[in-house]
């Protein structure tokens, strides 16, 4: 691979010209395709296999006017103290409103208006009702004209004394990030520029990674309607490839300038650039892309798109960073030049070739080849401490009430909890198939049941095979007693009756992400570790490499715990309102911090791994690894962590919350365990750290990511076997 790679930097390099004009073209074909497709919807939402599904399919099929894909909203209205929406101003407003609705601009989407009087959804005090409106289409499709009517429709009832308040998801608008991205992709260009010490070297990964980015998001805005991916994918693709692309290419610019710094020709630096580094980038990126796509084991449907869509780019990022950047490398002539050539501030001015003088890096590396027990102990324990809010996670799925106390889709959920109870904005949805006699058993043996508020009688269809029962508990839906009430349903109904609703379904949904969790790791840890195994040649590394995965993954889930749902902190990030963890974050968090806790891992011991290879000690590898790998790993951190804390300023919840686990996460992985437990780990171990039986050895195929195979194919000089005398103590003195 590492030859193959060479050739192919090595020729993007000379046939720079062509390289950048295929990548330029790919991104005007991408933003054109998006621009001219129609703008993405939410997305539709399934849980195949589960009994919140199949009462939603029944319903389409028995109740073919009742689509749960439209919007629906609840215009909320209460009477000023000592009125009552009975008496005749306020009921006139809230008939004028009605009308308005009906007969205003957007009624053609509109599907229905329930008159309130007629369907007696008044409070038992007489002081708060709604208005129920159903669209013909999802939030996401509804015109602006449509939802303007929506926000506008209640204005003359408040002006007349009032409250009117808006929920539902007729008011869901396509999640905007703020400006938070830019800001963190202006602290990368800062990290850039004292890394580098050049403007042009530290641009170069900012604009490759951006292009990458440009096509790939570009393509799934493209797609989005026809793939049916939902509004937060491009957001998130958009995340993780600016993160891995400036990532990606950093550590390619920076072995391009260390071979120029050894006295190589810019075509061969370029080469060898991508035959060492560029090797490091594509297992790397394969980590990534096996943590993505393997989010199709939960078996649903958005997340498995999601991942694709996130894995994709990804993908583009690699083949960027494998043959744009060795392009614009030649471009940019000998303004790329090694820092200490060129900079007094990195390097202190040393002509090039000179033998570097210990950094940080090393000093660094030396510190816990001294004290491994001490570093790998406070790395562990410190987050353990961490972890410990992990343990009192509480899931589900978004609704008004976890919005900010300032919404009128928040203020709209308290007034009917105040008016009707808490489980009025949690209702479950019985579906009977069958007929009125059964519908009718089902009503009256759930009325017995505790937890249950009102039973509404059956509804059936036009054919009188099916019914809808309307339960409302009498909690809120997200407690425990709500989730008791329908596991208490579902196990006395007998064959043909479903229990749904957005409670049914975010218990469904979090039960299903409890179940994935173990098979999706054991299926991405274990071929991570098969590949990590061909890399490093190794059983203990990559076994190291998962282990402290786990240990940072649980730790920022910890995090995440403490911020959101406890609220510690809260203020700091931009966090409003304090509820349960969305379901499918946990997971989705897992497989992207393991794919970009891989990179460090493959970049920063891939050097180490090199240096034993060509002769090196053990503990002399590990330092040698610091030395040239340390500081670009550091940078690399730093831009992640600025690209995801960059989306905190998103207005949706599932963006912020992932943009502020994977940078707690990343600084975990980058600093805590690949900087101080890997080197202390490997320090203790030794030279068995390396080991691999001779069996395994022989059948493993070799992938060369050292470059060994190229320094042979280059006619390089040997640098010496890896065997050695176990005396990397002894370099501590050194």
């Amino acid at each position: 691979m590492a030859t193959f790679l060479y050739r192919l930097g090595r020729g993007a390099f000379r046939r720079r010209g062509l390289v950048a004009l295929v990548w330029v073209a790919l991104l005007f074909a991408a933003g054109f395709g998006a621009a001219t497709a129609s703008a993405p919807t939410s997305g539709s939402f399934s849980i195949p296999g589960t009994e919140a599904q199949k009462a939603f399919d029944l319903l389409d099929q028995k109740f073919p006017g009742m689509s749960a894909d439209g919007a629906t909203a609840r215009i909320v209205v209460k009477a000023p103290a000592g009125a009552k929406v009975t008496d005749p101003a306020p009921k006139a407003e809230v008939e004028k409103l009605i009308s308005g609705l009906k007969g205003g601009p957007g009624a053609d989407q509109i599907a229905s208006v329930e008159d309130p009087y007629q369907t007696k959804a008044v409070s038992q005090d007489g002081s708060t009702t709604y208005v129920s409106v159903k669209y013909k289409v999802s939030g996401m499709e509804l015109k602006d004209d449509t939802r303007d009517a929506l926000k506008d429709s209640g204005h003359d009832a408040q002006k007349a004394g009032l409250q009117v308040e808006i929920g539902g998801d007729a008011l869901m608008e396509a999640p905007e990030t703020g400006s938070g991205e830019v800001i963190g992709i202006l602290i990368a260009a800062v990290v850039l520029v004292i890394t580098f010490g050049s403007l042009i070297a530290a641009g170069l990964p900012l604009l490759t990674a951006l292009i990458g980015v440009g096509i790939g998001v570009s393509s799934i805005t493209a797609l989005a309607n026809v793939l049916d991916l939902g509004n937060t994918t491009s957001t998130l693709a958009m995340m993780i490839g600016l993160a891995v692309g400036i990532d990606y290419a950093l550590f390619i610019v920076s072995r391009y300038r260390a071979e120029l710094a050894e006295g190589r020709e810019r075509d061969e630096a370029a080469g060898r650039a991508a035959g060492t580094a560029g090797s490091a980038v594509v297992f790397a990126g394969l980590t990534v892309v096996i943590a993505l796509v393997g989010l199709a084991v939960v078996n649903i449907p958005m997340l498995t798109k999601m991942g694709v869509a996130a894995a994709g780019t990804v993908v583009i990022a690699v083949l960027v960073a494998l043959t744009l950047v060795p392009a614009i490398l030649g471009f940019a002539g000998k303004k790329v030049l090694p820092a200490g050539t060129k900079s007094k501030l990195f390097g202190k001015g040393k002509p090039a070739g000179t033998e570097p003088k210990a950094n940080g890096g090393t000093r660094w590396a030396r510190f816990v080849l001294r004290r491994p027990v001490m570093v790998l102990l406070v790395g562990v324990i410190g987050l353990g401490a961490v972890a410990i809010p992990a343990s009192k996670l509480e899931m589900g799925l978004p609704d008004d009430g976890s919005k900010p106390v300032s919404t009128s889709q928040r203020k709209a959920y308290d007034l009917l909890s105040e008016g009707f109870g808490p489980g009025f904005n949690g209702p479950l949805m019985v579906v009977v198939d069958g007929d009125k006699a059964l519908a009718d058993k089902t009503a009256d043996r759930i009325k017995g049941l505790d937890g249950v508020a009102v039973v509404m009688p059956p509804v059936q269809n036009e054919a009188k095979d099916a019914a809808i029962v309307s339960v409302i508990p009498k909690d809120r839906p997200s407690s425990v007693e709500t989730e008791d009430l329908v596991h208490s349903i579902r196990e006395g109904d007998p064959e043909g009756v479903y229990v749904s609703g957005q409670t049914a379904m975010n218990i469904d949904f979090s039960q299903k992400m409890n179940d994935a969790l173990l098979p999706y790791l054991a299926l991405v840890v274990g071929l991570a570790f098969l590949l990590l195994m061909l890399v490093f040649r190794s059983i203990l590394v990559p076994l190291k490499a998962a282990l402290g995965f786990l240990l940072s993954v649980v730790a920022a889930l910890g995090a995440v715990v403490a911020v959101f749902q406890w609220g510690w902190l809260g203020s700091l990030f931009g966090v409003e309102q304090t509820g349960p963890i969305m379901s499918m974050m946990p997971i989705f968090m897992v497989g992207v911090v393991f794919g970009l806790a891989m990179d460090y891992e493959v970049f920063l011991v891939t050097r180490m791994r090199e240096a034993y290879v060509h002769g090196e000690r053990p503990g002399q590898a590990v330092v040698t690894g610091f030395q040239y790998s340390a500081r670009v790993v550091v940078a690399a951190a730093v831009i992640m962590i600025a690209v995801f804390s960059g989306f905190l300023g998103a207005s949706d919840a599932m963006v912020k919350m992932i943009g502020f686990g994977l940078a707690v996460a990343v600084l975990f992985d980058a600093f805590v365990v690949r900087m101080a437990i890997v080197p202390a780990v490997l320090a203790l171990l030794g030279h068995k750290a390396w080991w691999l039986p001779k069996w395994l050895d022989r059948i493993l195929p070799n992938v060369d990511v050292e470059g060994e195979s190229l320094r042979k194919h280059l006619g390089d000089a040997d640098s010496g076997s890896a065997e050695g005398p176990d005396k990397d103590r002894e370099l501590v003195n050194a």
